[in-house]
C-alpha cells in the first residue's frame, strides 16, 4: 500500500473514532492517523509529525467544526504536560469514552461479549491525587525548577495550579525549590549523573489531613538538611491549611534509572509514616507502600468490588498484590479468613500492622512473589481458597500465576485492573473454566484516559450446579 501522507505536510480530516488512550483517528484511503486532542466528530486540520508503514500521528492544528463535547481547557500548562490528556472533553464524554474502551477491548478479545458496565464517575472529578511525584531540573535559563515532565519528553513543566493534584502537593513542592534555589543546592542530571537533588515525593492523608515528604536524592548526605527540614516546616505552617507535615525522608537512588526511588530511606523528621482512612479503616502508609491515589474512588471501587462478589461469611479469600492490606482488611468482616500475599516487604510489614490497628484477627499476610508464593502458600496452609481477588500492576497477571488460578478453581474471581488491555487479555485465558459475569469501570484518574475496573468471574462447574 502506498502512504498517501507525507511528513510535515498538513491536511483537513475528519475524525471517525477514540483510540484507547483518547487520542481522535481519522483516515485517508483507509490509512490510520492518531491525532491527540481531537473529538469523534470533528473536522480538523491537522499536521504529520511522524509517518510509519501502517499508521501516522498527526499534530492537531486547527478545529474547522469542533465537536459538542468540546469544552475550554482550565489548565494554562495542559498542552504541554499530557498529564490529563482528555481534559479538552466534557466529563461525561470522558466517562463515556472509558466504557467504550473497554467495550471495544471486550469485543475484541473475549468470547463472552459482556457488555460492560457505565463507568463510575466523581462528582468533583478536581484535586483528586493524594501522590505527587515531582522531578527536579533546570529550565533554559539555568533556574533549578520542579513540575511535571512534558509529553513524551523529559523536559519539565513547571507547575501552575495543577487541577488533579492535591494543592498542598504544590505548596510543598515549591517551598523546596526555593530553599535549593537560595542555597545553590544542585539538580540532577540524568546525563552526567551529577547533581544532587531528583524528586519530590509527597503523599497525603486525605482524611487525617497527615502529609509525608520525600526528597529523592543522588547522595546519602548533603549540607543543609537540617535548614531544609525547618524552613519547610516552618514555612509551610504559616501558609494555614488544615494539613500537617508529619514525617520528612530522604530517599538514596543513585543509579541512572528511570525509577523514582531507591531502596534506602532515611527518616530527617517525625516517625517515618502517615496514617489515612478508607471507609471504617485506618491504614499505615510508607515510602515505599502502594497505596491508591484517588481516596474517593477508591472507597467506591472496594466497595463495588465487595457488593459484586457476593462474600459469605464461610468463604476463604486469597489477596494477590495485597499491597498494604487494604482490599484484604475490606474483605475481613464479611468472611472466615483472609490470605494476602505481596512482594513489597515494607507493605507486608505495614499490611500487618494495619491488621493490628484495625483489630482484624482473620487475616495473614504473606511476602513474596505472587508467581512463587501463590503455591506455597496454598501447600503450608493446606488452603483451597474460594474466592480469590488480584489486583495486578499493570503488566497483569503473569502465565504462572493464571495457571495456579485455573488449578485451584476458586468458586469466584474479583480482578481489579488498572489497566484493561492486560485485564482482558487475562480474561481471555481464565474464560477456559470461568464465565465472566461483570465488567464495571471506575474513573480512578479524572481528564486521563487511564481507567480502573472491577470484574467478576464465577466457576462454571459452580455455575452448573
Amino acid at each position: 500500500m502506498e502512504i498517501p501522507v507525507k511528513k510535515n505536510e498538513t491536511y483537513v480530516v475528519d475524525i471517525i473514532d477514540q483510540g484507547y488512550e483518547g487520542e481522535g483517528i481519522s483516515k485517508i484511503e483507509g490509512y490510520t492517523i492518531f491525532v491527540p486532542n481531537a473529538i469523534k466528530g470533528e473536522k480538523c486540520k491537522i499536521l504529520i509529525v511522524k509517518v510509519a508503514s501502517s499508521h501516522a500521528f498527526g499534530k492537531l492544528i486547527e478545529i474547522i467544526k469542533p465537536s459538542k463535547e468540546r469544552v475550554d481547557v482550565d489548565c494554562s500548562t495542559y498542552k504541554r504536560c499530557g498529564g490529563c490528556n482528555l481534559r479538552h472533553m466534557d466529563y461525561k464524554a470522558t466517562l463515556n469514552l472509558k466504557t467504550q474502551i473497554v467495550q471495544n477491548l471486550v469485543n475484541k478479545t473475549l468470547s463472552n461479549k459482556i457488555i460492560v458496565k457505565s463507568t463510575i464517575g466523581m462528582k468533583k472529578p478536581y484535586n483528586y491525587r493524594n501522590k505527587a511525584q515531582y522531578p527536579i531540573g533546570y529550565d533554559k535559563n539555568s533556574n533549578i525548577v520542579t513540575g511535571v515532565f512534558a509529553s513524551r519528553t523529559h523536559e519539565i513543566v513547571p507547575i501552575k495550579n495543577c487541577k488533579i493534584q492535591e494543592p498542598v502537593s504544590e505548596i510543598i513542592a515549591k517551598l523546596v525549590i526555593k530553599f535549593l534555589s537560595e542555597n545553590s543546592i544542585a539538580a540532577y542530571d540524568e546525563n552526567t549523573g551529577k547533581g544532587l537533588f531528583r524528586h519530590i515525593v509527597i503523599k497525603v492523608g486525605k482524611k487525617t489531613k497527615e502529609i509525608m515528604c520525600i526528597f529523592v536524592i543522588n547522595e546519602e548526605k548533603f549540607e543543609k538538611e537540617r535548614e531544609l527540614v525547618k524552613y519547610l516546616i516552618d514555612n509551610f505552617e504559616k501558609e494555614n491549611t488544615e494539613y500537617t507535615i508529619k514525617t520528612i525522608i530522604k530517599n538514596i537512588n543513585n543509579k541512572n534509572t528511570n525509577v523514582i526511588l531507591g531502596n534506602l530511606n532515611i527518616i530527617l523528621y517525625g516517625n517515618g509514616y502517615i496514617y489515612d482512612k478508607l471507609g471504617e479503616y485506618t491504614f499505615k502508609i510508607s515510602p515505599m507502600s502502594f497505596y491508591q491515589t484517588n481516596h474517593i474512588q477508591t472507597e467506591i471501587l472496594y466497595n463495588k468490588a465487595i457488593e459484586l462478589a457476593k462474600l459469605k461469611n464461610n468463604d476463604i479469600v486469597l489477596d494477590l498484590y495485597c499491597g498494604i492490606g487494604t482490599i484484604g482488611i475490606f474483605t475481613s468482616k464479611f468472611v472466615k479468613q483472609v490470605y494476602g500475599i505481596e512482594v513489597v516487604k515494607q507493605a507486608i510489614e505495614d499490611a500487618k500492622e494495619n491488621a493490628r490497628l484495625n483489630k482484624v484477627e482473620n487475616i495473614e499476610f504473606l511476602c513474596g512473589d505472587v508467581e512463587e508464593s501463590f503455591e506455597k502458600l496454598l501447600k503450608d496452609k493446606n488452603l483451597k481458597p474460594n474466592v480469590i481477588f488480584v489486583d495486578p500492576p499493570r503488566r497483569g497477571l503473569d502465565k504462572t500465576t493464571i495457571e495456579n488460578i485455573l488449578r485451584v478453581e476458586p468458586e469466584k474471581l474479583i480482578y481489579i485492573s488498572c489497566n484493561p488491555a492486560t485485564m482482558v487479555r487475562d480474561l481471555k485465558l481464565l474464560e477456559e473454566k470461568y464465565n465472566i459475569k461483570e465488567i464495571q469501570p471506575v474513573d480512578m484518574f479524572p481528564y486521563t484516559s487511564h481507567v480502573e475496573c472491577v470484574s467478576v468471574l464465577k466457576l462454571k462447574k459452580t455455575i452448573e450446579k
